[in-house]
C-alpha cells in the first residue's frame, strides 16, 4: 500500500487533477503529493483552560511534521467544559461530546483518507473521544495530551477546581465566610491546563500512556511547561515512524494493554469515568472487555498514589516524583503489568521502562512503595444487586466506612437534589437517589460534582450515601455509587425506589440493594411510567438517547 492514498493521484491520470488542485490551494507542491498526509485533530478552544494551550501544540506539530517529511492537515474538534457546565443542564452534553468528537475525527480522517493521525486534547471527553476514533480508524495514530493545570494556592494550601465546589458546602455549613469563598474561586485555576488532581482528564491521559498510545511521561506534564512542546515534537517523530512501519492502533490496543491501563488507573486512584471510557475504547477496538474485568483487576492492584480528590497531591507532583513510568515499573516488577505489550514508541512496555527504577524516591510522598500502599486493593469497585443488576461503579477511597444502610431520599434530577442540600434537608444516614440522569434518561449522563462536593463541604461525606444512574466527576469522593444499570429511564429498578425505602451500599460485599421483595418490585413496575420530559427531547440529545447503550457497556452509540 502506498504511504499516501492521495499520492496515487500522480499515477492515476487526469481524473485526479481536481484533487491535486484543491490541495495546491492549501500549500501542496509537486513533491508533497508523495508524502504521507497526516491529520492534526486540534481541540483548541477558549471555552475552557483545559484546551487553551492546544493551538500552540498543534502549530508545533505542524512545523515538526513538515520538517521531517509529512504533510499535516489541521482540523478542529469540539469540546465541552465539564467544570463550567457542572451543575447545569449543559452538563447533559458532556458525555454526548465524547461521541461528537469521535465521530468528527473519524469523519474527517475517512473523508480525506488520511495516512495517519495526531490527536491533541485537553478536557475530559477529548481523550476518550479521540481514542474511540483512533480505534475505529485503525490508521497509524498517537494521542497528545494538552497537559495538566498547575495547582492554585491560598493560605499555604494547594487548590483545584474541586476546591471551589467544596467551598460552597463549607460556606453553607458556616465553616467559611463569603470572602474566603470568593478567594478560593479566584485562586483555584491559575492558568492553562486540565483540572489538576487525579480527576477524569489526568486519569484518562494516564490510561492512554499506560496502554501505549501516548509517549512515556507525557500524561502528567503541565500545560504551561516547555517540556510539553518538546513531547509534542517527539510525538510527531513517533507518528512518522508508525506511518512508515504501519504500526496500527489495534496492534497496540489489545486486551492486555487495556488491562495495563486499568491497573494503572487503580494504582493512581483514578476517576470512575475511566470504567465508562475504557469500555468504550475496547468496543471500538473490537476487544472483549466487561465491567467484571475492572473488579478482578481491582482485587489484585493496590492504590499506590496519594492524589486528590481523596489524597493530598496533584498531577504535577506525580510528574515530579517519576510520573506514570514509575507507577508502571512498580506494577511490572510485581507481576501486575504485561511488559510484552507493544507501544507507539515501537518498543514494548518493558523496553520503555528498562531504565526506570521501581523504587520511589525517599524525598517524595506522592507514590508509595509496593509494600506500603495507600490501600491494599483498588478503589473502583463494581457493585451488583437488585438496584443494579447490570452493575454500578463505586469509588471507595477516602471514606471511613465502606458500607451504609439507610432510608432513601429520592430525586428525579440533580437540580431537585441540590435544592434539598442547599436547604440543609439531607441528614446523616440518608441514602440519596438521583435518577433519570443516565445515558438515555438525562439524556447525557451528567456528572454529580456539585451535590457530592456540597455534601463533603457540609461534613456529611462519611455519613451520607448517594447513588445515581448518572456519573461522578473525577473530583468526587465519598460513599457514592454511579453508573447504576439498567438506568431508571430504561425501567431499571432505580425507577421504582420510593422515599423511605431501605437501601444498602456495601463495598466489601460488592452489593447495592433495596430491601424490597421481587413481588413488590413487580407491582411497582406495573404502575411505572417514564417522566414526560423524556419524550420531549430534540436535536443531538434525542439522537444520542435513541442510540446510546447501557453504561455497563460503555454508553457507546455504534
Amino acid at each position: 500500500m502506498s504511504l499516501n492514498r492521495i499520492s496515487k493521484a500522480t499515477t492515476e491520470g487526469i481524473e485526479r487533477a481536481p484533487n491535486r488542485a484543491m490541495l495546491r490551494a492549501v500549500g501542496f507542491e509537486d513533491e508533497d503529493f508523495q508524502k504521507p498526509i497526516v491529520g492534526i485533530a486540534n481541540g483548541y478552544s477558549t471555552i475552557t483552560p483545559c484546551n487553551l494551550s492546544l493551538g500552540d501544540l498543534a502549530d508545533t506539530a505542524v512545523r515538526e511534521a513538515k520538517r521531517i517529511g509529512m504533510m499535516p492537515q489541521v482540523f478542529g474538534t469540539i469540546t465541552v467544559s465539564d467544570g463550567i457546565s457542572m451543575g447545569t443542564p449543559g452538563m447533559k452534553y458532556s458525555l454526548i461530546s465524547r461521541e461528537v468528537i469521535a465521530d468528527s475525527i473519524e469523519t474527517v480522517c475517512q473523508g480525506q483518507q488520511m495516512d495517519g493521525l495526531l490527536a491533541i486534547g485537553g478536557c475530559d471527553k477529548n481523550m476518550p473521544g479521540a481514542m474511540i476514533a483512533i480505534a475505529r480508524l485503525n490508521i497509524p495514530s498517537i494521542f497528545v495530551y494538552g497537559g495538566t493545570i498547575k495547582a492554585g494556592h491560598l493560605n499555604g494550601r494547594d487548590l483545584t477546581v474541586v476546591s471551589a465546589f467544596e467551598a460552597v458546602g463549607e460556606f453553607l455549613a458556616g465553616k467559611i465566610d463569603g470572602e474566603e469563598l470568593a478567594a478560593v474561586e479566584k485562586n483555584a485555576c491559575p492558568g492553562a491546563g486540565s483540572c489538576g488532581g487525579m480527576y477524569t482528564a489526568n486519569t484518562m491521559s494516564s490510561a492512554i500512556e499506560a496502554m501505549g498510545m501516548a509517549l512515556p511521561y507525557s500524561s502528567t506534564m503541565a500545560a504551561e511547561d516547555a517540556e510539553k512542546r518538546q513531547s509534542t515534537i517527539e510525538s510527531v517523530t513517533a507518528l512518522e515512524r508508525a506511518v512508515r512501519n504501519q504500526l496500527l492502533p489495534r496492534v497496540i490496543i489489545t486486551r492486555r494493554s487495556l488491562e495495563n491501563a486499568i491497573s494503572v488507573v487503580m494504582a493512581i486512584g483514578g476517576s470512575t469515568n475511566a470504567v465508562l471510557h475504557i469500555l468504550a475504547i475496547a468496543h471500538s477496538a473490537g476487544v472483549e472487555l466487561s465491567i467484571d474485568d475492572f473488579e478482578a483487576i481491582r482485587r489484585r492492584v493496590p492504590v499506590l498514589c496519594d492524589l486528590k480528590p481523596s489524597g493530598k497531591y496533584v498531577a504535577t507532583d506525580l510528574h515530579n516524583a517519576g510520573g506514570i513510568p514509575l507507577v508502571m515499573k512498580i506494577l511490572l516488577e510485581n507481576g501486575l503489568l504485561h511488559g510484552d505489550c507493544v507501544t507507539i514508541t515501537g518498543k514494548t512496555v518493558a523496553e520503555n521502562l528498562a531504565q526506570v527504577s521501581a523504587i520511589p524516591s525517599s524525598g517524595q510522598a506522592v507514590v508509595r512503595p509496593f509494600a506500603r500502599p495507600i490501600y491494599s486493593e483498588g478503589h473502583l469497585a463494581i457493585l451488583r444487586g437488585n438496584l443494579a443488576e447490570e452493575g454500578a461503579v463505586a469509588k471507595v477511597t477516602g471514606i471511613k466506612s465502606r458500607s451504609i444502610t439507610g432510608p432513601a431520599r429520592v430525586f428525579d434530577s440533580e437540580e431537585e437534589c441540590m435544592s434539598a442540600i442547599m436547604k440543609r434537608e439531607i441528614k446523616a444516614g440518608d441514602v440519596i437517589v438521583i435518577r433519570y440522569e443516565g445515558p438515555k434518561g438525562g439524556p447525557g449522563m451528567r456528572e454529580m460534582l456539585a451535590p457530592t462536593s456540597a455534601i463533603i463541604g457540609l461534613g456529611l461525606g462519611d455519613s451520607v450515601g448517594l447513588i445515581t444512574d448518572g456519573r461522578f466527576s473525577g473530583g468526587t469522593y465519598g460513599m457514592v455509587v454511579g453508573h447504576v444499570a439498567p438506568e431508571a429511564a430504561s425501567g431499571g429498578n432505580l425507577a421504582l425506589v420510593e422515599n423511605g425505602d431501605v437501601i444498602t451500599i456495601d463495598a466489601d460485599r460488592s452489593l447495592i440493594n433495596i430491601d424490597l421483595s421481587d413481588s413488590e418490585l413487580s407491582i411497582r413496575r406495573d404502575r411505572w411510567r417514564p417522566p414526560e420530559r423524556l419524550l420531549s427531547v430534540r436535536g443531538v440529545a434525542a439522537k444520542y438517547a435513541k442510540l446510546v447503550s447501557s453504561s455497563s457497556l460503555g454508553a457507546v452509540t455504534d
